[in-house]
């Protein structure tokens, strides 16, 4: 029996056909809510997906695989949830990280070119049950933060023990700043998803601080790390989601340096950059509330 093929309505545009296999991953990504119009042979009319008995389920990931005489692995994330996906190219998102850079070398322009590389990057991730995700953020929102992020970077390289102090200190709470902003102006579809971080800067700051720590043994950072990002998703308050982060310390370290060699060789930057950004992104996860 042939698979069926599917069409789907963005914004007044038709869009397909797409194979069975791909509109599936439509609905897991998010891509296809359950507000989207889609049609396939059989169908008299275009219907909403959720509106179509069974349809909105075909994209969910398959339950644990038991093992024979024993328990069911345990699965790496919370139940029901699914992984956030990344389809950036690899010059692109070099580009973009390049550019970003530049805009905070040259200090002044630092605001736009940091958020432009955030509306960049926000828009090409897909987040389950978050369709057409983007970003509403602007150069001008705090362009102060993104100004003194760039002359502390300058300030470090001193080497004096004041403003060393003075770095490791102001660094993370203008980090803490970026990110309930970055936060408060993700959108849904042009409106905004009403995201917040209930971190404390004091919070934010004691794990960035005992991230700086950690790298004396060499090791342990990847494990900080880990934890700290599990904290972050467990502070970022959604009405209606939940959000996860599922690395273990020992899939950090490695492919970190793995990333690390390859800038020894340059030539192969775009592709492992890559490869470790869309990686670090598919470990979080996004599930919805249970009442």
């Amino acid at each position: 029996m042939a698979e069926r093929t599917w069409y789907i309505a963005n914004e007044g545009r038709q869009e397909g056909p797409f194979a069975e296999a791909q509109f599936r991953e439509f609905i897991a990504t998010g891509r296809v809510s359950a507000e989207t119009l889609v049609w396939t042979s059989g169908m008299s009319a275009w219907q909403k997906a959720g509106d179509i008995p069974g349809l909105m389920g075909m994209g969910r990931a398959p339950p644990p695989v038991p093992l024979p005489g024993g328990p069911a692995w345990p699965e790496p994330a919370l139940a029901g949830s699914q992984a956030v996906q990344a389809d950036f190219g690899v010059w692109p998102l070099l580009g973009r990280i390049l550019l970003a850079g530049l805009g905070l070398i040259l200090v002044i322009p630092a605001p736009w070119a940091m958020t432009s590389y955030y509306r960049w990057f926000i828009s090409h991730l897909r987040v389950p049950t978050v369709p057409h995700i983007g970003f509403s953020g602007k150069g001008g929102d705090i362009w102060w933060a993104f100004v003194l992020i760039a002359l502390l970077e300058y300030a470090g390289m001193a080497r004096k023990p004041a403003l060393s102090l003075l770095v490791l200190v102001v660094l993370p709470i203008l980090s803490w700043v970026i990110l309930r902003w970055t936060l408060a102006n993700i959108t849904s579809e042009g409106r905004p998803l009403g995201l917040s971080f209930t971190g404390s800067v004091w919070a934010y700051l004691g794990w960035r601080l005992l991230l700086v720590l950690s790298f004396v043994t060499i090791i342990g950072w990847a494990w900080v790390m880990t934890a700290f990002m599990r904290w972050i998703c467990r502070n970022i308050a959604d009405a209606t989601r939940t959000a996860s982060f599922h690395a273990t310390g020992w899939q950090i370290l490695w492919r970190t340096w793995v990333f690390i060699l390859t800038v020894i060789f340059i030539i192969p930057i775009p592709w492992t950059l890559r490869w470790y950004v869309r990686w670090y992104v598919s470990k979080f996860s996004v599930a919805a509330k249970t009442a």
